[in-house]
């Protein structure tokens, strides 16, 4: 009587398979989400190479290049394709762009929900862990069941998996620390106690 009684005041967390141990990601090539930032450098003509954001609707813009999309592309994706369009204006264009400010697309990011400090999604970096993304938002609240939390993982068709996170952060479990892949949902749920 009094295990059901403690069990039913614990609240009910499901079961889940534990999250797989961290191996590395292989051949991780980052994809360019709105919000990002591009220096677009083009060789031989300073006059076109410029930093220029990736807008809401995933497109950029600068000179002799109109709504080029590059949303969902590499960065060398991108650098062919404004030298396809510049190569129409100019002779022979060299380009080359770099990613200097990261978002990247909703389907790449981290979301933490539930009991972490500051909830928020987080660009999905290579070789990232749990811990990364537990330092990222700040640690669990006062009332977060940490050990009951779960990763959604959307590469796997939103398979679930159990994590630790309390035994990782404050217990200092190392083997508790699990990769992240990119579109992973953590959910922190609220503990009774």
């Amino acid at each position: 009587m009094l295990v059901s009684l403690v069990a039913g005041c614990a609240g009910f967390s499901p079961v889940y398979p534990p999250a797989p141990a961290a191996a590395a990601t292989p051949d991780y090539n980052y994809i360019v989400g709105a919000g990002d930032s591009l220096n677009i450098s083009v060789w031989r003509n300073p006059e076109l190479s410029m930093s220029v954001p990736v807008r809401p609707d995933g497109k950029v813009t600068m000179p002799l290049v109109d709504e080029l999309v590059a949303q969902g592309k590499t960065s060398v994706e991108i650098a062919r394709e404004v030298e396809k369009v510049l190569g129409k204006l100019v002779r022979d264009p060299v380009v080359t762009v770099i990613v200097t400010g990261f978002v990247g697309p909703y389907s790449e990011q981290i979301r933490v929900v539930g009991e972490a400090a500051k909830p928020q999604a987080l660009p999905y970096k290579q070789n990232m862990t749990l811990l990364d993304v537990m330092i990222a938002v700040g640690g669990l609240t006062d009332f977060a069941d940490g050990n009951g939390a779960s990763i959604t993982r959307a590469s796997e068709g939103d398979k679930r998996y159990s994590v630790r996170i309390k035994d990782l952060i404050k217990r200092g479990d190392i083997s508790a620390n699990v990769e992240v892949k990119p579109g992973d949902i953590l959910i922190i749920p609220q503990g009774w106690f």
